[in-house]
């Protein structure tokens, strides 16, 4: 069957054929339908991130799919059905972290990641599942189906950091999203019906896609490059909540002084090897002084999937209809690891 994947000493993505799998004893076949292309998987292909299963020399990518039951194999699931998978796999027998059902929260290490650590992922045309890491999706959100996975990332963030609020009573009206990639423009749609004012980060000059669907969800575009995050307080107003989504290593101590007094900021972006200075005392200060917060936060579990389903349902379709720019076939797939200023969300159809 066809796969795309990249290997060990490659440096671009490369359609392969691999056998097609079988299920095993609770697990289901799934066709696929559409596979998103996202951040991660280019530090994948760029050798930033990213292992390979054990037996092979190379790793099928994509994390976020879509797809429907092929075979239920004896599971829950019929056939038919349309399901998203869930990403973490246990590396071996005995994880704790698993068997409590908390697998997004194990360190590095303890788990496998399919399309980028040590096991592969979903772009392929068919894929086996346990039917633990299936989770149901109605057919009105097919088309958009493989948009559940980044979704549920920020259900778990902000769960977190709301979590971290909850020894007093925390009613956020202001957010800002750090990053106006895809997963930013869709955390600033979720935020529009959580707090009164929007606001969202980039660097971008008009006319741009991503500032047109910033104003359309009533956000606040912010040009970094004129009102830096350590400012936006001062120009704008002190943040009860921040959403990092850059991975710009500075953003993260700047963040703090974006925050207003018992404001809350979420870490997703990860970045690379990156020194400056900062004011460790005056950081240090802010934190206690006003009661701010900073929470880290990767992956996520199932009921944030399963928040994510019905939060995708509640989206606009306009957004999703601007927000993927780019649905190819698996002829055309280079497209959609392709960039330019008018890609926001690309994905691989099979």
């Amino acid at each position: 069957m066809d796969a795309i994947a990249v290997y060990d000493d490659g440096d671009s993505p490369e359609l392969i054929d691999v056998p097609r799998p079988t299920p095993a004893a609770g697990e289901a076949l799934v066709r696929v339908l559409r596979v998103g292309v996202d951040g991660t998987d280019h530090e994948v292909i760029a050798g930033e991130h990213g292992v390979s299963p054990a037996e092979d020399d190379y790793l099928v990518l994509g994390h976020e799919a879509v797809g429907v039951v092929e075979d239920p194999n004896g599971t829950e699931f019929t056939e038919g059905e349309l399901v998203v998978p869930m990403v973490r796999r246990p590396p071996g027998p005995d994880n704790e972290y698993f068997e409590r059902g908390e697998a997004d929260m194990a360190p590095t290490g303890q788990y496998h990641e399919r399309g980028i650590v040590g096991a592969h992922g979903y772009m392929s045309e068919y894929f086996t599942s346990p039917a633990e890491y299936l989770v149901s999706i109605p057919e009105s959100v097919a088309e958009y189906g493989f948009l559940v996975e980044p979704v549920s990332i920020t259900e778990k963030a902000l769960e977190h950091a709301i979590a971290s609020r909850s020894a007093f009573e925390w009613t956020p009206e202001s957010s800002l999203v750090l990053g106006n990639g895809s997963l930013g423009l869709l955390t600033l749609a979720m935020l529009g019906s959580r707090t009164e004012r929007t606001y969202c980060l980039g660097r971008r000059d008009r006319p741009d896609p991503t500032i047109d669907i910033i104003e359309s969800l009533g956000a606040t575009y912010i040009d970094s490059r004129q009102t830096p995050v350590s400012s936006v307080s001062d120009r704008y107003e002190p943040m009860d909540l921040v959403y990092e989504a850059t991975g710009h290593a500075p953003h993260a101590f700047e963040t703090v002084e974006a925050l207003a007094p018992n404001g809350v900021g979420a870490l997703l972006g990860v970045p690379g090897t990156h020194e400056f200075e900062i004011d460790g005392g005056a950081l240090h200060e802010e934190l206690v002084l006003h009661n701010k917060a900073l929470v880290g936060t990767v992956n996520s579990g199932r009921t944030h999937f399963e928040r994510a389903v019905e939060t995708l349902q509640s989206l606009p379709e306009w957004l999703l209809d601007d927000l993927v720019t780019d649905v190819v076939g698996v002829d055309a797939f280079e497209r959609a690891f392709s960039d330019d200023d008018h890609t926001i969300k690309t994905a691989v159809e099979f």
